[in-house]
């Protein structure tokens, strides 16, 4: 239940972010700003459009005698949005900040196993959201390569000559 509550990740994420804004140049507040409109863009994607569509229910309205540990959400279940929105997290700031690339996908792994775990998604759920999340962070990664980067750089402030040059 401590992994699945969006609410004990709040700090560390808003921290996370306000840092990477505030001390991360160019590229943070462009990458904080990019990973807003993602994680909007997938939870949009999996809540409102492929649930409905889909339709599969959660384990704790179709198994019966199913280990529930949490609160069963009314909402559908494939794909997971926790799945869904923290891997594209994930993978969005691991490839643009490698080192954190492999801690990032373990907490993602980690929210999306408590899903599973607690009886609200079959494992399949979460997988599925791994695939959506991954794939459109990775999109969103070229996207940031072709056009934010050589347009942060195109505009960015007067630059020091190097010593010798004149």
């Amino acid at each position: 239940p401590i992994a699945t509550e969006l609410r004990n990740w709040a700090p560390l994420t808003i921290g996370g972010l306000l840092a990477l804004a505030v001390f991360g140049g160019g590229k943070g507040r462009t990458a904080v700003l990019l990973a807003i409109i993602l994680i909007a863009a997938t939870d949009q994607l999996s809540s409102h459009f492929l649930k409905p569509l889909i339709g599969r229910q959660r384990p704790c309205h179709d198994v019966e005698g199913v280990r529930l540990l949490y609160r069963c959400g009314k909402t559908l279940a494939f794909p997971s949005s926790h799945a869904t929105n923290s891997m594209a997290a994930a993978i969005f700031f691991g490839l643009l900040y490698r080192r954190s690339l492999w801690p990032l996908i373990a907490v993602s792994i980690l929210v999306s196993y408590s899903r599973v775990y607690l009886g609200l998604h079959y494992p399949f759920d979460t997988v599925g959201g791994w695939v959506i999340g991954g794939s459109l962070a990775g999109s969103a990664v070229w996207m940031y390569h072709r056009y934010a980067q050589p347009f942060m750089n195109r505009f960015r402030p007067f630059r020091e000559q190097s010593v010798g040059s004149a």
